[in-house]
């Protein structure tokens, strides 16, 4: 039987921190203070030392009444005074185990543990404490680990510079902030002066609002520019502290996976209880030929700003065939594809949304003549991302489709301006759906969309497939509802 790390009783106390208000209300009477007040305070000071030791006895109280157990069947935690709660989750059921190392407990011999199944709540582990480290190696020698002797040989080596390529392109806001960074940082010399020129074949009319543009260009740019560039820099030196020294050992029964500089983690994943693979990339990706291969498993990735990464990014012809027993492929060309009419299916929103913006800007300047400076500012930034994503749309028109073979599912798609190359095994999928909107229907097309299991709501859609195409793929896949579109 184990106690939790002795450092929980904090936790536990912080509970009842509400008991802290009796000192506070007895500290407000001497705001005023004065001689006779201050000395009352301080013979009264006995209060407040009693106060937060009953708070701290209650987080004692509380540590001591819980505890953990490891049986030969499962792991057993229990908490609680008058009414008590047990949790058991057998070794088969668990499907990821995470341990952190932090550095700031590393003097204490402190380690963050936590495992998870495939129920549950969306994004929350099914077990999270506070522990020592030999219940870490109790607990680790009694799930699979990777067998030294069996392991998967030649699977793809993580360097320092594919993490390097991993925050870089999947920092948030990567492409808003570098575009935004250069257009306002180099205001004062390029932008000006491709704006000057611009403005300058305008009529003679439009000089006020050119000098006045010009001038608040540097300030505003400046300010702008170096908030994105800061907030971005961040994102990208946490990510890359995150994912830094990553290490992947695999074999039929176990899946570990080592990173992070200042918090290390250990992650243990039962291949059988994962639910997809995932190949994302993003447009640059596209055409360099590179991915990141991120695996779908309860508990991994679940932590905020976390992703499920299983490679960080490398090239898509350098991933081999090592990985294929736990669903990573490449190289498989689609069987299925999109209708060759039907590329408007998949661009006509960011499409029209882009012509519509500077006419839109147009209007305001007329009829809002004071506010014609910020709608242009604001319809320049807007026409940038859907251009963009525009060029992502139709990209994935070329690329997207469905493949059906042996036991597997692969379907490319799009999402945002992402790409994702999924591979799931058919008794994954838990839901299978044909949308077919007028505009399909006419055209003799429709979109198919593919649910996954998991404890997210994981979805996948192909849109302007061919009806005969969706009827075969629903045969091979035991759906009959295809018959009836």
């Amino acid at each position: 039987m184990y106690h939790e790390h002795p450092l929980r009783i904090l936790r536990y106390s912080a509970k009842n921190i509400w008991l802290l208000i009796f000192p506070l209300l007895r500290g407000v009477r001497t705001i005023r203070l004065d001689a006779d007040r201050f000395y009352q305070w301080v013979r009264g000071a006995w209060f407040d030392i009693a106060v937060i030791g009953i708070i701290i006895i209650f987080g004692y109280v509380r540590w001591h009444f819980s505890g953990i157990e490891l049986t030969d069947s499962g792991i057993v935690r229990w908490e609680g005074i008058t009414a008590k709660i047990k949790t058991t989750i057998p070794y088969e059921s668990v499907s990821s185990v995470t341990i952190e190392r932090p550095v700031y407990l590393m003097p204490l011999r402190a380690v963050k543990f936590s495992c998870d199944t495939s129920a549950g709540m969306y994004r929350s582990a099914d077990m999270q404490v506070m522990v020592n480290r030999k219940f870490c190696e109790d607990f680790l020698s009694r799930v699979p680990d990777v067998n030294q002797k069996n392991k998967l040989q030649d699977v793809p080596e993580t360097t320092p510079l594919s993490v390097l390529l991993f925050s870089l392109f999947f920092s948030s806001g990567l492409s808003g902030t570098v575009y935004i960074a250069t257009f306002f940082m180099k205001g004062g010399d390029i932008a000006r002066d491709i704006i000057n020129i611009s403005l300058d074949r305008i009529t003679q009319t439009t000089e006020k609002l050119t000098d006045k543009l010009l001038i608040h260009i540097p300030s505003v740019a400046i300010f702008v520019g170096v908030f994105f560039i800061v907030a971005w820099l961040l994102s990208f030196v946490v990510n890359f502290l995150r994912y830094a020294g990553f290490e992947v050992d695999v074999d039929e029964n176990c899946l570990k996976i080592f990173c992070g500089l200042v918090n290390r983690r250990e992650y243990r994943i039962t291949p059988a209880h994962i639910n997809y693979t995932d190949l994302r990339q993003n447009l640059i990706m596209k055409f360099a030929g590179a991915v990141a291969v991120n695996v779908s498993c309860a508990g991994y990735g679940s932590a905020k700003n976390h992703l499920p990464v299983l490679l960080p990014v490398k090239k898509e012809e350098n991933l081999g065939n090592a990985l294929e027993k736990i669903g990573v492929f490449s190289g498989v060309h689609n069987d299925f594809r999109p209708k060759s009419n039907g590329w408007w299916q998949y661009i006509w929103q960011p499409f029209v949304a882009s012509l519509l913006v500077f006419p839109l800007h147009m209007l305001i300047k007329r009829f809002v003549p004071e506010f014609s400076e910020l709608s242009f500012f604001f319809a320049v930034m807007l026409e940038i991302p859907l251009v963009w994503l525009t060029a992502v749309k139709l990209t994935a028109f070329f690329t997207s489709g469905i493949s059906v073979y042996d036991d597997k599912i692969m379907v490319r798609c799009s999402r945002m301006t992402g790409f994702h190359t999924v591979v799931a095994e058919r008794r994954k999928l838990v839901k299978f759906e044909i949308q077919q909107p007028i505009f399909q229907k006419i055209g003799c097309k429709c979109s198919v969309v593919m649910w996954f299991g998991g404890e997210e709501r994981s979805h996948f859609k192909v849109k302007a497939l061919r009806v005969e195409d969706v009827k075969k793929i629903s045969r091979m896949l035991g759906y009959e509802t295809a018959g009836r579109i």
